[in-house]
């Protein structure tokens, strides 16, 4: 597996991946996740000119995984991080958290956020494995917070969420 920036061509990909490995939101009664769109082109590629966008490509030089983010508050905040299912257990999204993780480093970053479901098995539970921490509410900054404001607009709170944090 090798991690590299996503090109322009492979944007459509990103979405192809983003569809598959929602799909397993419909197994623990999330359908409405399950069916939600992933970013459009145009998001990604607001992404990749960033130097935000990276794919984790397999021995045909086709993207299997992506991971998308952006600086929020000092730390490099993970927008999405997806697998397509036929890759999942492999350390593959552990390794994009990785390739993140150093890039931020590079940039001065002191960490790594997200904000995910609590409840479900492959979010929060795995990020906790992979060393982030769920944050309290006086610990949130000023830009997860207004990340999380929104995806309530979005009707994400429908479900536990949490933030959490890897430094």
């Amino acid at each position: 597996m090798h991690i590299r920036p996503v090109t322009p061509a492979e944007l459509p990909a990103l979405q192809d991946i983003e569809r598959a490995a929602g799909a397993a939101f419909r197994e623990v009664g999330m359908v409405a996740i399950a069916e939600d769109e992933p970013f459009g082109v145009d998001v990604l590629a607001g992404y990749r000119r960033q130097g935000r966008a990276w794919v984790a490509v397999g021995g045909e030089g086709c993207p299997v995984a992506y991971l998308v983010g952006e600086p929020v508050d000092g730390a490099l905040h993970i927008e999405q991080v997806s697998v397509h299912p036929d890759f999942a257990h492999r350390r593959i999204g552990e390794a994009l958290l990785a390739y993140a993780a150093e890039r931020a480093r590079e940039e001065g970053l002191t960490g790594l956020t997200l904000t995910t479901f609590a409840e479900v098995p492959w979010n929060a539970p795995y990020y906790e494995r992979l060393g982030f921490r769920v944050l309290g509410a006086a610990e949130l900054t000023p830009g997860l917070r207004k990340i999380r404001a929104h995806e309530a607009e979005l009707g994400l709170d429908r479900w536990p969420r949490v933030c959490m944090r890897r430094d």
